[in-house]
């Protein structure tokens, strides 16, 4: 230990890596001062979680694809497929909720690896072929529908996107979101603790303890922040459990696996990653398979949420996707983009979108808005890039 403590170095905590975090949390402020306190009432802490469930799902893939210097215009229309599929499967041939489900995730599979077939076989750019799935996509689905809502859907089938833990309530407080983020408030310290003690084995450079107190205090206020508001409405939505355990079996795959670096070393270079043994078909094809796996994903949490199936679900959703990596981190083809990033970045879009339309801000004054975040976003990744 005493070797240990002879090499040990001490770094400050670089903030501009939290750029996005703060730029989130002033976002919040902001609308919370012109909404007269609206923003952060109980009831729309739950809104704002569910209906950005799907887009924290769709960025999570999309980061994947963004990291190989690529995109996948097609998800929007995958998503509005696959919500039809399942919801057809249930009301007009009573399969089993579980077996429709299924047989959505089945078709974005396959939607993802025809996709995957063209970018990684046959060398077509990835901006074509996925344009291509894109109205492709959006073609089957008003055809399966013959352009009319599919629904109402059964319930139980709601419950995925619209539904709740069980609660237990003291008051007006529910206890197993307290339990819950006390959880993950001993796993997020547990984690920081291991986190150095790595550093240290390695001999790498670590920050003081009391910059990590103040980081670990500032991410924890948010976390109760997030879940007591939560706990004073009808506790934890299903959408969250499932989109934290996307995110974070995504965080590991990119973060701790040999795929997950090939993809980095893909997107920083393409041809160099070739020529040190990696078989860049190979990952270009499972990063678009995979990507249609979770438009599906997120197609069978909307239409449950919505309670039905429509031709025009998911029309614009992959600009949501795809400006949640970039105003995540994922600035350049080979950026450092994280899944941390892109959900922060998806909820970045979601305050926005919320906050305007609780304001009252016509649509196409929130689609200026957004479009200057996400370009005032890039710019100051890269400038910021530059200057390191």
């Amino acid at each position: 230990m005493s070797d240990v403590k002879q090499f040990k170095h001490y770094e400050n905590i670089n903030i501009k890596q939290y750029g996005m975090v703060i730029a989130l949390v002033a976002i919040f402020l902001l609308f919370n001062l012109f909404t007269g306190g609206k923003n952060a009432s109980p009831m729309n802490i739950n809104n704002l979680v569910m209906q950005n469930g799907y887009v924290v799902i769709m960025a999570t893939g999309m980061l994947l694809c963004v990291l190989t210097g690529n995109v996948d215009l097609g998800v929007g229309s995958i998503v509005a497929l696959t919500g039809a599929i399942s919801a057809i499967c249930v009301v007009d041939l009573h399969f089993p909720i579980l077996l429709a489900f299924l047989t959505a995730l089945l078709v974005g599979i396959a939607c993802g690896a025809f996709a995957g077939f063209f970018i990684a076989k046959l060398g077509i750019p990835p901006f074509v072929v996925t344009l291509a799935t894109m109205l492709m996509g959006r073609g089957l689905t008003y055809t399966m529908l013959k352009a009319q809502t599919k629904g109402p859907t059964p319930q139980a089938y709601n419950w995925i996107g619209a539904g709740f833990l069980p609660t237990i309530k003291m008051g007006k407080i529910d206890l197993v979101t307290i339990v819950i983020a006390a959880v993950a408030t001993v796993f997020i310290i547990l984690g920081d603790i291991k986190a150095n003690r790595t550093k240290l084995k390695y001999n790498f450079n670590v920050n003081p303890l009391w910059q990590r107190v103040v980081k670990l205090i500032v991410i924890i206020f948010i976390l109760w922040f997030l879940f007591l508001k939560l706990a004073q409405n009808n506790g934890v939505p299903i959408v969250l459990v499932l989109c934290g355990i996307i995110v974070a079996i995504y965080n590991f795959i990119t973060s701790r696996t040999v795929a997950g670096r090939q993809i980095y070393a893909l997107g920083g270079n393409e041809k160099a990653a070739r020529l040190s043994g990696i078989n860049t078909r190979s990952v270009f094809f499972w990063v678009y398979t995979n990507m249609g796996f979770l438009a599906a994903v997120a197609g069978i949490v909307l239409s449950a949420r919505n309670g039905s199936a429509t031709p025009k679900a998911g029309d614009g959703f992959e600009m949501d996707a795809i400006a949640s990596c970039y105003i995540g981190g994922a600035a350049t083809a080979g950026g450092i983009g994280t899944i941390i990033g892109a959900v922060v970045g998806a909820f970045v879009m979601g305050v926005l979108n919320n906050g305007m339309s609780l304001i009252g801000w016509s649509t196409d004054i929130q689609k200026i808005v957004k479009g200057a975040v996400l370009l005032g976003a890039v710019v100051f990744d890269l400038v910021s890039k530059k200057r390191k």
